[in-house]
């Protein structure tokens, strides 16, 4: 057994780093209002409740046009994408080493942004969709036709199964009625991607159905904005209100549009892993590097085994993460990842919590100044804490590892 990254992903990892000081860093150190303690009040439009600034999302787009033109940002979609289908491994050991090199614009945590792109609906798309939904490819990636998700809503989260969106055919289409919260980036979308359930009884996995739906569409309405620990917010409350679609409306098949969800949360369930890994071995470098540094009553931080010991407890729980978090990615590159989702599971809920435990102590390390947002690890706690409720919460990872354990429960979550 060969534990080392291949050395096609450490040449990958080195490449992208010679891109970010060459492109990227530049590009960042002109916009510095974006990365310092301002940044939360450059980045929002508080005056439209508190969305990305239009500066700001301009800014990641020329990041993104940049690696795009570099060949980076589709790197690990499907060939048909444009992309050279990289694989999970490739790109757990991508997000792990981006996030462990700390906020920038090269992967900034706002919108998941990254200059390798993070795009988990554009493989369902490719897969699935006809010939017309497919410009929605193209479209995501370069931000010109963008599809939002619509999943959640204000009273069905992980229980997705048990949606009251509905959908009722009626002649050769179909009219839509619910209400969606936390509908990512839907402000600035063209579409929007809207699970209702068009036959079978709640909690059943058959009968929820996909749907494709113009955001400009009669009675498709966003309601809110909901502002959230980490700002800016684009999470918006949207009402469909008997907005109608026609049947070619519907992305895969009737029914069916569970397994598009579930394949968008696979990927971004390994992905946030990975991510938060590599924010948790950021945190914990950093903390150390401080300790050693800073004299108090004479000597330095470090020498105190009230600081080494935590670390050290980091530092190893980190170790056995993010080797397991690579182990299954290399699994899912090689076997159906609905297979081994509970093993996924672990990944994300160990990783999630261990960030923040680590943010946490980092913040604590360095005192006030890690406190004040001088210093990025409260904004690394602040988003990589929605982690644990999001893509399933902790206790939902729990209980998918538990009916693997146990054998018993559903086996599609």
């Amino acid at each position: 057994m060969d534990f080392d990254l291949p050395q096609n992903i450490v040449a990958k990892l080195a490449e992208l780093d010679a891109f970010i000081e060459a492109e990227i860093k530049p590009l960042e150190a002109e916009n510095m209002k974006f990365f310092d303690h301002r940044r939360e009040w450059a980045r929002t439009n508080w005056e439209e409740d508190g969305r990305p600034s239009d500066e700001w999302r301009a800014l990641i787009s020329e990041m993104e046009r940049r690696a795009d033109r570099a060949g980076h940002l589709r790197l690990c979609l499907p060939e048909s994408c444009g992309g050279q289908a990289a694989g999970n491994l490739m790109n757990a050991a991508i997000r792990e080493h981006l996030a462990a090199k700390g906020l920038g614009l090269h992967n900034d945590l706002q919108d998941e942004s990254s200059v390798v792109g993070n795009f988990p609906i554009v493989p369902a798309i490719a897969r699935y969709g006809s010939e017309e939904q497919k410009v929605y490819v193209e479209g995501i990636i370069t931000g010109k036709r963008h599809l939002s998700f619509a999943l959640t809503e204000p009273n069905h989260g992980s229980d997705a199964t048990w949606l009251e969106t509905r959908a009722v055919r009626d002649g050769d289409h179909w009219v839509i009625n619910g209400r969606k919260r936390w509908n990512s980036q839907v402000g600035r979308a063209e579409a929007n991607l809207v699970f209702a359930r068009t036959s079978g009884a709640d909690g059943e996995s058959k009968g929820i159905t996909a749907f494709i739906v113009p955001t400009n569409t009669p009675g498709h309405r966003i309601v809110m904005n909901h502002w959230t620990f980490n700002m800016p917010t684009d999470h918006s409350e949207v009402e469909l209100k008997d907005v109608r679609v026609p049947h070619s409306a519907i992305l895969h098949k009737e029914g069916e549009g569970l397994k598009i969800a579930m394949m968008f949360i696979h990927e971004n369930r390994i992905r946030q892993a990975a991510a938060s890994a590599g924010a948790a071995r950021y945190c914990i470098t950093q903390a150390v590097k401080y300790a050693r540094q800073r004299v108090l009553f004479g000597e330095p931080l470090s020498t105190r085994q009230a600081i080494q010991f935590p670390l050290t407890e980091l530092y190893a729980e980190c170790e056995i993460v993010r080797n397991y978090i690579f182990r299954t990615a290399w699994k899912m590159d090689r076997q159906d990842p609905a297979g081994i989702s509970h093993e996924v599971s672990i990944c994300n809920y160990k990783a999630n919590d261990l960030v923040c435990r680590a943010a946490d102590f980092a913040i604590q390390v360095h005192g006030g100044l890690g406190y004040s947002r001088h210093m990025p690890f409260e904004h690394i706690y602040r988003h990589h804490r929605r982690y644990k409720i999001t893509e399933g919460s902790e206790e939902v990872q729990k209980r998918r590892i538990a009916h693997s354990l146990f054998g018993f429960g559903r086996q599609d979550q």
